[in-house]
């Protein structure tokens, strides 16, 4: 029997495979039922005891209580026996209150049991609890039957299981694996040579509609073995044509076409027709000029063929780089190689063209020579081509005798609108800026952008230095149309600066350099306008160059100071803050003006890191003043646009407070309108952040900008300052005194305090309090003085108020 199975676990693994999962999952199946079917057995036992203690409960539990109560212990001797004598029952236990018991039977060891308790109680007119009677009962017997039952279902189950899985398995080797094996034998023997011979099984055949899995298998093999006998006849009919084709095949690294002696295509590979979109028969018998495109002019393309086969039979080899044209009229560029293919007299009888596609290559070279000398923001050239078209037009006009015209043009304000509306509008801007400069110019002109904001226009041909500035009008007027930036109307001005070859100079450097000169005095003379370069611009320009290089060095070597100017309260004369002025007083320059190097910090970015300076540095006199007096004072400090939009500039802020100690609400930052004119989610935010910080929040020099009631609504300011342009002229214009009052009362309509700035008299000191300005500024009080000057006159006011 065992070597029965051995074999045929040898011959048909499939099912030896069958047999076993059919065991196992019989076994677990049979244990799982048996399981069940012992648990319930063992439930159903387990509960007929508990019945018959139930039953013991209700027969004895009365009769118990009575002998209890008329302590007549011979019956309740008798009672217990009867009890004991009952089946299961090996033992009881009865616990007479208060201290007796009575106990019969006993445990047996290691056999399980379980106990049922019965409460003993007499009842009269009150109930009274007598004891509690425990009766264990054996499990033993219900364990010996539970095993026989399992020894019985076992042996049951297994001896079915076994039969059933002989029999299953002799089916499944009829059926099936018989036939599996037969397929198996037949496969492994087929080959090219034994075709002839189609598969049968030895079965019942199937029906054609409802074929089974055998049936399809059988099918399959048989259609492949057609499939090979219909390759093999092609292959034989193509047998020919493969030899002729091989060797140039295995040369070929790419698309391949094969020529004949007078240069008529006769073959061409699958890459080739990938690559072009052309097949053999479309090209076949033309010649490869045809698929090629050197120019429009046909007689190009064959002057270039012509010199490729003489080189090719001359040199044995032509490569180079040509424009091929694919079958809808693209056209490509193609790495080509072209070679003879000899016969045995070393004679050319046939022509190998292999070509590459490299059209993604050049691509990338077009791409790369793009971004060398165009700007990829507008498309216009860069510097790096500007100033190689700059130097052909120089000498062209040297050669014609013409004037050249150089134009350097500078956005006016674009640092602001790229801070305040973000870098998006001031691509936007520059874009649209590159455009209307564009549609200025005549068509041999170039306009070209140097980085930033920054452009530079050559008009080569010039006959009259005059058509310089007419094109500058022209780009002035371009410019006066309102720019459309983040769906809102932003109105900017450029300007211009103009030098001319050879009257200015004949060097393009220098030539550069007079034209930006040129420009900074457009923007000098208050921007929005063009200028001409003049000599003496030479110097303006050094000059700024040379307060440049200063003052990134002022912070370096402590140049930089603060001078503060009082804020007094008008109704009572009461010093109540100051205001941080900043001055810079260089060894080589002396005093420089602040609208001299503001500006100048704002333009090279370094007023971030001065503002800082001046935000430690006023908090620290602040702080000591209030120490020294005793007076709780303010601080006014002003406030760049490009400070302002710093990332840490909050933080800056409350650094300021921290490190000095310093209330924030002596603290008051003093905004410009021009600085509120996005009025973007950023500038919002920024200001409530300082607000719910405590610190006070004021308008500088309102009037002067573009104000709007609506930021004074909208943002968290806690006053206002009047410009000192309107204060200086009350007493004598009508139209500033009424300008005056008006802010005055609006502000207080808004609950904002109010301060003029410029008071140097008392009639206007007058004027103000009058209407009702909280505070007043001006040298009627005091100049603006270093630290310890005003903490001097500080101190003097005080005692003269005090007095």
């Amino acid at each position: 029997m065992l070597r029965k199975l051995w074999n045929f676990k040898e011959n048909s693994p499939l099912s030896f495979k069958m047999l076993g999962y059919i065991l196992v999952c019989s076994s677990l199946f049979t244990l799982f039922a048996t399981g069940i079917q012992v648990y319930a057995d063992y439930r159903k036992d387990v509960s007929l005891v508990d019945q018959r203690m139930q039953l013991i409960e209700t027969s004895y539990q009365s009769s118990l209580a009575r002998s209890l109560w008329s302590l007549d212990q011979k019956l309740l001797t008798v009672q217990l026996q009867g009890i004991l004598n009952l089946p299961d029952i090996v033992h009881l236990h009865l616990k007479i209150f208060p201290d007796s018991e009575i106990e019969m039977g006993e445990i047996p060891p290691r056999i399980p049991t379980i106990e049922y308790e019965i409460t003993l109680q007499h009842s009269s007119d009150d109930i009274y609890e007598l004891g509690h009677l425990t009766i264990t009962a054996s499990l033993d017997e219900i364990y010996k039957q539970l095993r026989e039952r399992i020894f019985i279902i076992m042996t049951t189950q297994a001896f079915k299981t076994f039969f059933i899985s002989i029999l299953i398995l002799w089916i499944f080797q009829v059926l099936v694996t018989r036939h599996l094996g037969k397929m198996a034998n037949y496969a492994r023997s087929l080959n090219i040579n034994h075709l002839e011979t189609p598969l049968r099984l030895d079965r019942k055949q199937a029906t054609e509609n409802q074929p089974d899995e055998l049936q399809r298998v059988t099918d399959a093999i048989n259609e492949m073995r057609m499939t090979l006998l219909k390759d093999i006849e092609k292959q034989k009919r193509d047998a020919a044509e493969i030899s002729k084709l091989s060797l140039a095949i295995d040369q070929s690294p790419s698309s391949v076409l094969i020529c004949d002696r007078k240069w008529r295509i006769v073959y061409a590979n699958q890459k080739f027709s990938q690559l072009t979109g052309h097949n053999l028969n479309s090209i076949l018998n033309k010649h490869p000029r045809e698929l090629t495109h050197i120019s429009s002019d046909a007689s190009q393309n064959e002057q270039l063929w012509q010199n490729i086969e003489v080189q090719v039979e001359r040199a044995g080899m032509w490569q180079g780089e040509m424009h091929s044209t694919r079958q809808g009229g693209e056209k490509f560029w193609e790495q080509v190689v072209i070679t003879p293919i000899k016969d045995e007299t070393n004679n050319p009888k046939q022509f190998l063209i292999l070509g590459e596609d490299i059209s993604v290559r050049k691509r990338y070279e077009q791409q790369l020579l793009r971004q060398a000398n165009y700007d990829l923001l507008t498309g216009l050239p860069n510097r790096m081509l500007a100033l190689d078209r700059l130097k052909l037009a120089l000498a062209q006009s040297r050669r014609d005798e013409s004037k050249v015209g150089l134009m350097f043009l500078d956005l006016d304000n674009f640092k602001h609108i790229n801070d305040t509306m973000g870098h998006d509008a001031g691509d936007s801007l520059l874009i649209e800026a590159s455009r209307r400069i564009s549609s200025s110019l005549r068509g041999n002109s170039t306009v070209a952008r140097l980085g930033g904001d920054e452009f530079l226009i050559i008009l080569p041909g010039l006959e009259d230095p005059a058509d310089a500035e007419l094109v500058a009008d022209r780009i002035l007027a371009a410019f006066s149309a309102p720019f459309i930036l983040s769906n809102q109307e932003v109105f900017v001005s450029t300007s211009i600066g103009v030098a001319i070859y050879p009257i200015d100079s004949e060097n393009s450097s220098t030539l550069l350099q007079q034209a930006d000169a040129a420009m900074y005095q457009a923007k000098n003379r208050g921007k929005s306008s063009f200028h001409r370069f003049t000599p003496d611009l030479n110097q303006q320009s050094r000059e700024r160059l040379k307060l440049e290089t200063q003052l990134r060095k002022a912070m370096e070597h402590n140049e930089l100071r603060l001078f503060y100017q009082p804020i007094v309260e008008t109704a009572s004369g009461k010093v109540v803050g100051a205001e941080a002025l900043l001055r810079w007083s260089n060894p080589m320059l002396g005093m420089v003006a602040p609208d001299k190097f503001i500006p100048l910090a704002e333009e090279t970015g370094l007023i971030t890191a001065m503002g800082n300076w001046v935000l430690q540095t006023a908090c620290k006199a602040v702080k000591n003043w209030q120490d020294e007096s005793g007076e709780e004072l303010t601080m006014a400090v002003n406030v760049s646009p490009r400070q302002f939009r710093d990332a840490r500039f909050v933080d800056s802020v409350r650094d300021a407070l921290l490190a000095n100690n310093l209330k924030s609400e002596c603290l008051e930052l003093e905004i410009t309108e021009r600085l509120l004119l996005d009025d973007s989610i950023e500038t919002y935010e920024i200001l409530n952040q300082l607000d719910e910080m405590g610190v006070r929040l004021s308008v500088d020099d309102f009037g002067t900008g573009y104000s709007a009631l609506s930021y004074l609504k909208s943002y968290p300011f806690d006053s206002l300052k009047i410009d000192r342009s309107f204060v200086k002229d009350v007493m004598t214009e009508s139209e500033d005194a009424a300008l005056v009052t008006a802010i005055i009362t609006m502000a207080h309509s808004l609950g904002l305090k109010v301060v003029g700035e410029g008071v140097e008299d008392s009639a206007q000191l007058n004027f103000l309090r009058n209407k009702g300005c909280d505070f007043a500024q001006g040298y009627y009080y005091n100049r603006p003085v270093p630290e310890q000057d005003f903490s001097e006159w500080f101190n003097e006011n005080l005692r003269a108020r005090a007095s």
